[in-house]
């Protein structure tokens, strides 16, 4: 067993060490602006002039892109994980405040105020949900209001996931219209356009300032029993904000009504067809309308290898360490104790059965967003290999060696440390090791929630449709992987007795 705490004393030191010097934090400092986006260019790019009017101003603040959807961001501003974010008239009547006929600016800023929001005025701009189908189509099958889809059973629709489960989105579209498609499915919004475009589904979701809504030949249908409401884009933010950076009131306050339709789907268009970085766009437009320079230079794609390297080591290794230190002991129990081993495997087998992206979510409200959720579900996801593996590295122990261990006189905890577990060593490396590969793929899903890592450029790449991008996550992740497997085939040497090797 002396040979066996070699990779989990290596492993606790990269712990104690990352502890005392993490990758930046996501939330910063007390008095640094959290500036939260949703997973949609137009929100990034709007998040991104935000965080550079704060940087005009001498406001310390960060962007924390691409966080989820609706739910996510508002229980972040809520619990001050985010401090403002870009947000829809129409999400916060029918969404957030859970369809209370509250549709007037007053009655909402009211309510808002009630759960410690403030809600700033329009930015100009309206993005209203529509639906969408390719203009050939429409052409053919005489469809120009939302009431014609009705004469066309068989269309086939396909929404964003949101639009599937928001009170102003799909159930309550079915029903104002009578809708009677049954082949309806929900997907990433993103993805949906390329589904118009190969003739997968004919009719998707859209947001009026869609950059694709040109550049896929789209027509917008009326929405002829005025169902959808009128989503004017604002600013939500904390009302402590007053108090806590009194000054960044009045750089939020800058935008408003200074960005119309045509402008943002122009910065749009510019983000997803010409593949121009959304900090180029909100600076460029900011220097056009302001007059704001930008002094902060743009990270080289090296840079940003880099940066999303300490996120991704730091979310495994954490998670990884943690995992170590549990599951070992709890493998050992169960193959020490008859009585409680279903229970134990049995545990951590339902773990191992939850959606990752469910596990992520579940761990918002009593985490916040950032790395602490994504560092617990990757812990979570880390025990069943290593219990297990613990269990039948040890209870596979032929019974002559055990005997002899017995009749050596040993006591039972110097017998497992000396002999038993030198004996199942390889078993519990592998376990060990199959956790650190589950882990490296799996920390890309961190990035949805603001944990950063290589997931980070794969969401953006996912959302511009940029292979490139995603490529940029997804090679690191995959050489991480291969590099984990070439790591734990060199402690294996050095720790599983000579006469257990292969």
């Amino acid at each position: 067993m002396r040979g066996l705490a070699h990779p989990a004393v290596l492993v606790l030191l990269c712990l104690t060490v990352l502890s005392v010097c993490p990758p930046k934090a996501a939330s910063g400092s007390g008095q640094e602006v959290k500036i939260g986006s949703k997973v949609f260019t137009e929100s990034v790019i709007l998040g991104e002039m935000i965080a550079r009017l704060c940087e005009s101003e001498g406001v310390p603040s960060v962007h924390l892109r691409e966080l989820g959807g609706t739910r996510v961001l508002w229980d972040a501003l809520l619990k001050g994980d985010v401090d403002v974010y870009p947000e829809y008239t129409g999400t916060i009547s029918e969404e957030i405040l859970e369809g209370g006929g509250l549709r007037s600016p007053e009655e909402m800023e009211k309510a808002l105020e009630a759960r410690g929001v403030r809600m700033g005025r329009s930015l100009g701009f309206n993005d209203n949900y529509a639906l969408g189908m390719k203009t050939g189509v429409c052409a053919s099958l005489h469809i120009r209001r939302i009431s014609d889809l009705v004469h066309h059973p068989d269309l086939v629709f396909g929404f964003s996931s949101e639009f599937m489960d928001r009170r102003d989105g799909w159930q309550g579209l079915r029903d104002r219209y009578h809708l009677p498609q049954k082949k309806v499915s929900g997907l990433e919004h993103n993805l949906a356009y390329r589904g118009l475009e190969s003739g997968s589904i004919q009719v998707t979701d859209l947001y009026t300032t869609d950059a694709e809504i040109g550049y896929y030949g789209l027509t917008v249908l009326e929405d002829d029993l005025h169902y959808f409401p009128v989503y004017e884009a604002v600013l939500l933010y904390r009302a402590d904000l007053l108090t806590r950076v009194p000054e960044v009131i009045g750089v939020l306050a800058r935008l408003e009504g200074r960005i119309s339709d045509a402008d943002m789907i122009e910065m749009n268009r510019l983000a997803k067809t010409d593949k121009v970085p959304e900090t180029k766009v909100a600076s460029d437009f900011l220097a056009k309308r302001f007059s704001v320079g930008v002094r902060k230079a743009a990270e080289t794609v090296l840079e940003q290898i880099g940066r999303h390297t300490k996120e991704h080591l730091f979310l495994v290794l954490v998670s990884l360490a943690g995992a170590v230190v549990i599951a070992v002991p709890l493998g050992i129990v169960a193959a020490k104790s008859p009585v409680l081993a279903p229970a134990i495997l049995g545990f951590v087998g339902v773990i191992q059965t939850i959606p990752s992206l469910a596990l992520l979510v579940f761990m918002i409200p009593l985490l916040g967003i950032g790395g602490p959720p994504a560092m617990v579900a990757l812990f979570l996801y880390s025990l069943l290999p290593i219990v297990r593996n613990t269990y039948t590295g040890l209870t596979g122990i032929p019974s002559p060696l055990r005997e002899s261990a017995e009749a050596l006189g040993l006591p039972a905890f110097p017998r497992l440390r000396l002999v038993e577990l030198p004996l199942a060593s390889r078993e519990i490396l592998a376990g060990i090791k199959t956790s650190a590969v589950i882990n490296v793929g799996t920390a890309t899903l961190g990035a949805l929630i603001g944990a950063g890592g290589y997931g980070q450029p794969i969401l953006t790449g996912i959302r511009l449709d940029n292979v490139g991008m995603i490529l940029q996550g997804a090679v690191p992740a995959a050489l991480l992987a291969l590099a984990v497997q070439g790591l734990f085939a060199l402690v294996e040497t050095a720790v599983v007795p000579r006469g257990l090797k292969g």
